[in-house]
This record gives C-alpha cells, structure tokens and sequence, in this order.
C-alpha cells in the first residue's frame, strides 16, 4: 500500500520525472543536460532539446506525453525561417501537430509545425486587444494566424481589420481563427507581401507591426496609412537588454521622422520578453501624425 501524499511528499515537476527516466538508460551526465523548458501549446508541446540526447528523442517524446498528457511532442532543431517565419521542428511523439489554444478569450487553432506560436507574447496579445478602442479602423501588416488582428477585432471591438499576411499557411490559420471567433465580418484577410497589397491610405487609427528582429524599416510603410489626424503604430524589434528600451525609442522615432511624419506626445515602450542572451524583444507605441 502506498503512503499519503502527505508522507511521499510533493509531486516533482514533470521535467524532474522525465529526466529520471532518461537517466535510468543514459546516466547522469546526459541526463543533467536535459533542458528542463517546455511550451505546451493545447494537445502540443514544444521543447528545445539539444542534438546529443538525439538517440533518446523517441523515449524523451513518450515520457513527455505520459507526463503532461499531450498528444504530440516536437522539438526546435533550428532557427525561424525567412519572412515567413517558419519554425524548424522535428516530431519525436504523436501524429498531429495541429493544435488549439485558447487565451484571454480568444481562440486560435494553428500547426505547430508550420508556423509560429510563441507562448511568450501571450501578454502582449492580450495588450493589443486592450489597445484598440470599439469602432476603429486598424492594420495589421504582419497578422500571421491572427496574434494582434483577432484580438483588436475581438477584445477591442474594432470596426475593421486588415489583416496582411505572406505565408499561406499562416492565412488560411487566420481566416479560421476570425470565423472561430466570430469577427469574420470585420478581419478584412489579404494574403501577400505587405510592401504590395493594396491597402486604402489614411485610415487607419493604428497599424501593428509585429516582425522579429526589426519592424522599424517598415515604418514608412505604415504612416501613410495613419489619418491625416494621426494614428498609433505599434512597432516591435530586439535590441540589446542594457538599452533596449531607450535604443528602441530612439530608432522608432528616427523612423516616424524619417517617413515624414511628426510624432505626437511621448512614445512608450516596453520589454515583452527575453530574446536570446543579452537581448530583448520590445514593442514602441508611437503616436504620429503624417505631414501634408
């Protein structure tokens, strides 16, 4: 008979079990290079798991999915992939790699495989919603399965958004995410590169330009799509974590300026997370105003 938990002690936590397990066949050493982070992304996890521990992915994957209770397992064997941000995964455990999260009362239903979900900006997701005042007119020019686009449409109620994204398999994930939530009617999807969809100038309240590493050559983009009142941008880059916020400002405004606009009022900026050693994602909120 086993003792009460009060006896056993607390339960260890998942990544602690998994790693007995692969020091039972593997030893100490490798098992203590185990990185203990994970993403579990609904029926999803992803892991980050070096290169050595290749000969035990396939024990690592059933021990996780025993552990957590997840369908399928992946692990991030390289860095994104191009403008179209394509994660380089490799599946150890499970079948399907489409997935379903749900966060702050949005639904998103995505291939973890094939683009990308970082749990780290779950924060600023919700942000952008909290952002976008009811009835106004946005631009997303970076919408990917709809981070920024469905969250304005839904948490801030806002009359339109044009959401532009390249990939394609990013677009289709959007349209469904905006049917699935039930702002079809007002995410307004173009599929391709943002630098030539069409998109009807002076309209817009704000524009969100969510790129890694560096949004800002895109600035001038984005202006020209302000009313001729002014409008928000949202602009999201990695500087390095000493000055990170304070470079961020000061490239962002250099931007505005440089795509002939005025900047209104004192920008702000703030750190969304950690972005490799000694760096920093961080997002500047800029209001500007075009010149005639």
């Amino acid at each position: 008979m086993s003792p009460p938990a009060s006896v056993r002690g607390p339960r260890r936590p998942p990544a602690e079990r998994v790693r007995e397990r692969l020091r039972a066949v593997a030893g100490d050493e490798l098992a203590a290079g185990m990185p203990s982070g994970y993403q579990r992304l609904g029926r999803v996890l992803r892991l980050r798991l070096p290169d050595r521990l290749r000969p035990y992915f396939p024990l690592l994957g059933r021990a996780w999915q025993e552990e957590l209770g997840v369908a399928t397992v992946i692990t991030q064997v390289g860095p994104v992939e191009g403008e179209l941000r394509r994660p380089r995964v490799e599946r150890i455990a499970g079948e399907t790699t489409e997935t379903e999260v749900v966060e702050h009362g949005v639904r998103w239903r995505f291939d973890a495989a094939e683009v990308m979900f970082a749990a780290g900006n779950r924060t600023e997701r919700r942000r952008a919603g909290d952002l976008v005042r009811p009835g106004e007119e946005v631009v997303d020019l970076f919408a990917g399965i709809g981070y920024f686009a469905i969250p304005a449409a839904v948490r801030g109620s806002a009359a339109r958004v044009v959401a532009v994204e390249k990939n394609p398999i990013a677009y289709r994930y959007l349209l469904e995410n905006a049917a699935r939530n039930g702002v079809g009617d007002r995410v307004d999807g173009r599929l391709g590169d943002n630098r030539s969809v069409a998109i009807a100038p002076e309209h817009a309240d704000r524009v969100f330009l969510g790129y890694l590493p560096d949004a800002t050559p895109w600035i001038p983009r984005a202006v020209p799509l302000l009313r001729p009142s002014g409008g928000w941008l949202h602009v999201h880059t990695v500087e390095d974590a000493r000055p990170a916020l304070e470079r961020a400002v000061e490239r962002t405004v250099e931007s505005v300026r440089a795509a002939r606009a005025d900047v209104i009022g004192a920008p702000l900026a703030r750190e969304v997370k950690p972005y490799g050693p000694g760096r920093a994602h961080v997002v500047v909120d800029v209001r500007a105003r075009p010149r005639p």
